[in-house]
């Protein structure tokens, strides 16, 4: 394969062997004894490597001498990422909700193709975008606002009571104790001995809100001044178990129950994050295309580090696009422990 200067040819090799999504309109792979190109996740049987070529763009093989691969189209790739993108923009931009038809229809799209082009691209389906976007602005504006009914207004809610419908599944917690630091709501911990070190375990009645080592009972109630801090016995038994299991041995558990909340992107991340099977790897330039927004790789770096709940989002199978592990925000040393558990090779 000739080498491309975004990226290495053992990268883009390993991709198209596992027809890996993530990495369509990053390069296209031209086939020497069929003459056509392909991109990554191509379903076509795999050729041998040594009569593929890699390219960067469609366009440079085009001009080798390469025509499109009839059944994978990779052509359609940038357009679809020009869709997706131009939709976002569109989503943002309005001050009410734009209906999926009428958003595909000014992206050039049929409804049902672009619902799915959407979430196969950001992780989350247009209309969801959009709440996660309403949300998001809400939590910025309660931390403004005096008043919670502006706020809610501020955020592009037609009423308050659209607001309330879906608050306690966005914020995981009612408005007003949203802007008064948790006020009203329980939050119960634990400190648990691992082999890594005491980790701290926090839940809501929803779910896990903070996950973390060397941090302690002091530092929740920093992050939830208000809130009612327990410790978290009997009640707090059973998650906690299966928080510790997951250290010791990590992607069992994959249906442990969250509260947790971030920004749209930040969100799409941490799902991306979770659909990593155990003992593989993403690189934060595929995080980012998984989240949709392929030129944000440092933003997508920083979501990882706002992970509220280590171990539980596996934010240590995030690496640089080089190979190398890259940061964590609890040791290098624990990061590289959880992924030789996982069976991960560094």
């Amino acid at each position: 394969m000739t080498a491309s200067p975004a990226m290495d040819d053992a990268t883009a090799w390993a991709a198209f062997e596992r027809r890996d999504r993530a990495f369509d309109g990053r390069f296209v792979v031209a086939v020497d004894t069929t003459g056509i190109y392909c991109r990554p996740s191509c379903p076509a049987r795999r050729p041998r490597r040594e009569n593929c070529r890699l390219f960067g763009t469609p366009g440079a093989a085009r001009d080798a001498g390469y025509r499109a691969c009839l059944r994978c189209k990779p052509d359609e790739v940038a357009r679809d990422r020009v869709a997706v993108a131009k939709a976002v923009a569109l989503i943002e931009q309005a001050e009410t909700a734009v209906p999926l038809d009428e958003l595909a229809a000014r992206v050039g799209y049929a409804p049902h193709h672009f619902h799915r082009l959407f979430k196969r691209a950001t992780g989350v389906t247009p209309a969801a975008y959009a709440r996660g976007l309403k949300a998001r602005r809400a939590r910025e504006a309660l931390s403004m606002e005096t008043s919670v009914t502006d706020a809610i207004y501020e955020a592009g809610y037609s009423a308050p009571s659209r607001f309330y419908e879906t608050a306690n599944q966005r914020l995981g917690m009612t408005p007003s104790a949203w802007k008064r630091g948790g006020a009203g709501v329980t939050i119960r911990w634990a400190i648990a001995d691992t082999s890594l070190g005491p980790l701290l375990i926090a839940a809501t009645g929803k779910g896990l809100c903070r996950v973390s080592f060397d941090e302690d009972a002091a530092a929740l109630a920093e992050r939830f001044p208000n809130a009612d801090i327990e410790p978290g016995g009997a009640a707090l038994g059973d998650l906690a178990a299966r928080v510790v299991a997951e250290v010791e041995s990590p992607g069992r558990d994959t249906d442990l129950p969250l509260d947790v909340q971030g920004t749209a992107f930040q969100e799409a991340i941490w799902q991306a994050l979770r659909e990593i099977p155990a003992g593989e790897t993403r690189s934060y330039s595929d995080l980012a295309i998984a989240a949709g927004n392929p030129g944000a790789v440092r933003a997508a770096g920083t979501a990882c580090g706002a992970n509220h709940v280590s171990i539980v989002i596996p934010c240590h199978r995030a690496q640089r696009s080089d190979g190398s592990m890259g940061g964590y925000a609890y040791g290098v040393e624990r990061k590289r422990v959880l992924r030789k558990r996982e069976g991960v090779k560094d």
